[in-house]
C-alpha cells in the first residue's frame, strides 16, 4: 500500500483532519479511541496496519492537540 502525504496550513487543520479520522475509526470498530488506545498499548491488539495507523493517528492527534494548547496558553 502507498502511502501519501498530506501538508495541512496549520496545526488546527491537522488536527481536525486526524479528529474525522478517529472518529471514523470509533465507527467502524464501535470502539472509543482511548479504549482502543490502552488496550493496543497492552499488546491486546496485533499490529496489523489498521491497528497501526489507528494508533498512530491518536499518538499525532494528542501532539497536535498538546501544540495547539501551549500555543493558547503563550496569548493568554
Amino acid at each position: 500500500m502507498r502511502k501519501q502525504q498530506v501538508i495541512y496550513t496549520s496545526p488546527l487543520d491537522a488536527l481536525i483532519a486526524v479528529t474525522k479520522r478517529l472518529s471514523l475509526y470509533e465507527s467502524q470498530y464501535s470502539m472509543d479511541t482511548e479504549e482502543f488506545f490502552n488496550r493496543y498499548s497492552k499488546g491486546q491488539f496485533s499490529d496489523e496496519e489498521h491497528w497501526v495507523e489507528w494508533a498512530n493517528d491518536y499518538r499525532h492527534f494528542l501532539g497536535l492537540r498538546l501544540e495547539l494548547e501551549k500555543r493558547l496558553q503563550d496569548v493568554a
